[in-house]
């Protein structure tokens, strides 16, 4: 299967070839997967290297002059580190922008906690004129970029290295559009990224049960698609959200407030709580976190049925 990052590397070789404006800054990764995009657009490939701030900065002033810049590095280093850049460079300039980043939650849990990053949700939401995109798989990633990457917007897409592994049907893959997956009555789930998989697998243990669940799936988390999450869950009143971000600023928070006038409704957030310090595996620490096919079922049981 092809890598998430692989298929960055394709898009870009891609229009860069078809759109002389676009243009790639690295902090010194995937090098080496960018070279045909470098041989190919000669003069718009810049590795920067660990200059995170420098990085957005000189994005903003290529966007200033009328390119399509993408920058591109790992996640913490980029969103966090970078973030008063990314505020006053482009959203205070009123620049658009791409900001393409790997290493979000616990993609890099082996090099510990300094390498996590579940806040960059919250983080980009807070400024105004972004976007955040979390495609799961190859095509949603070069199908949304390419509806993206030129319009007004300064737009996060966070890229995991692990893949949801559901067939989509290409026609529903639209900026700002949630998609229904399993039409159901008594729960919704709602789930982002990777953890598609695991709701998916949820479904078909509560099915077996008697539970008849409905699965929405959200590549854009910014912005929502708050009238097809009112509408499930004003049919459901029982809705459990999971997603690899902190329970403060990500989906789950959304979702709060989208159904906050229907009457009834019992809300569970499956996310990151708290700060995690450990080392292992993408699936351990996950695991860790309650976000596993167990972690759903656990909590469906406790708080639902």
């Amino acid at each position: 299967m092809k890598t998430m990052r692989q298929q960055f590397a394709d898009t870009m070789l891609a229009i860069g070839q078809e759109d002389p404006k676009l243009s790639v800054l690295i902090g010194d990764i995937s090098h080496f997967i960018l070279q045909p995009f470098a041989r190919a657009c000669p003069g718009r490939f810049y590795n920067i290297g660990i200059c995170e701030p420098t990085i957005i900065s000189m994005a903003a002033g290529m966007a200033k002059t009328g390119l399509y810049p993408v920058v591109h590095t790992i996640a913490p280093f980029i969103l966090e580190r970078s973030f008063e850049q990314i505020k006053l460079d482009f959203c205070y300039q009123g620049l658009s922008g791409n900001i393409i980043t790997v290493g979000s939650a616990f993609d890099y849990a082996n090099l510990g906690c300094t390498h996590h990053c579940y806040d960059d949700f919250a983080l980009m939401k807070s400024l105004p004129r972004t976007q955040v995109v979390y495609p799961a798989s190859c095509s949603e990633f070069d199908l949304l970029f390419r509806e993206t990457y030129r319009n007004d917007q300064v737009t996060l897409f966070r890229l995991p290295e692990h893949q949801h592994e559901v067939p989509i049907d290409p026609s529903l893959i639209k900026l700002g559009h949630a998609i229904r997956l399993a039409q159901g009555t008594d729960l919704t789930i709602i789930a982002a990224g990777p953890q598609l998989k695991n709701a998916m697998l949820a479904r078909q243990q509560l099915e077996a049960q008697g539970k008849s669940v409905e699965i929405i799936y959200v590549p854009t988390i910014h912005p929502l698609d708050a009238p097809a999450i009112h509408q499930s869950v004003a049919k459901t009143k029982r809705v459990l959200v999971i997603e690899e971000h902190n329970v403060f600023g990500g989906v789950g928070d959304d979702v709060t407030r989208i159904v906050r006038d229907i009457s009834y409704v019992k809300i569970i957030n499956l996310g990151i709580k708290g700060f995690i310090r450990d080392y292992g595996t993408y699936e351990q620490l996950c695991v860790k976190a309650g976000l596993s096919l167990e972690g759903i079922l656990a909590a469906v049981r406790q708080d639902f049925f």
